[in-house]
């Protein structure tokens, strides 16, 4: 039987092999942004994480015609309002690095104490069909706290600062294996890997 091809639409590289190895065990052939020169980036201007990851997986799915599965994620702070939420990867300025977007926010909340530093990273999957109709959204969540300083090597993003419930170390500091049982992309990614399962077995989906 001829497998399916699936888009994973990030130019993220941390985020790209994570979802890779959620995805590994799928009936489909998996391929990224970086297999199509030609490809525009699409704004991400949504207000909602609901809103940017479908503009994602319709756009990226309309410029190749493949089922495309893409994700919309962001920290989100207790004490900044639940800033830096849709722009997390833009906090601090365009073009920021990790480091440097994980200064700007411990900057931030430096005076708020330990028990006020309450957190949640929140995962939006969309899945888009070849002609860009939205098919599947799932979401995730995972609550914790925002560690004083950055702690570990381990993953991306605001990783290294961020201590989930039940844990005292980091996201950046625990094996991938734990981080990818309890984070918020993991439980996004259980509901859209259950959606694209019964696509093997359905005609929908194109």
């Amino acid at each position: 039987m001829t497998r399916r091809s699936l888009l994973i639409a990030t130019f993220n590289k941390g985020k790209r092999q994570e979802l890779r190895k959620f995805l590994a065990n799928l009936p489909f052939v998996i391929s990224d942004l970086e297999s199509f020169s030609s490809i525009q980036p699409v704004p991400e201007n949504g207000e909602t994480f609901i809103e940017n990851a479908s503009l994602k997986a319709s756009g990226y799915a309309k410029q190749t015609g493949l089922l495309t599965l893409a994700d919309d994620s962001g920290l989100e702070v207790d004490a900044l309002s639940g800033a830096p939420g849709v722009l997390s990867a833009r906090y601090g300025h365009e073009g920021a690095s990790d480091a440097e977007r994980t200064t700007a926010l411990l900057s931030q909340i430096s005076q708020v104490p330990g028990a006020a530093r309450t957190a949640r990273f929140v995962s939006v999957i969309a899945i888009a069909s070849g002609d860009g109709r939205i098919i599947h959204i799932s979401a995730g969540t995972c609550a914790g706290r925002i560690a004083e300083a950055p702690h570990g090597t381990n993953g991306f993003g605001y990783d290294p600062v961020f201590i989930p419930d039940g844990f005292e170390r980091t996201f950046a500091e625990l094996q991938t294996e734990v981080k990818n049982r309890i984070s918020h992309r993991a439980r996004a990614l259980s509901g859209a890997a259950e959606f694209l399962r019964s696509l093997t077995t359905s005609s929908d989906g194109g």
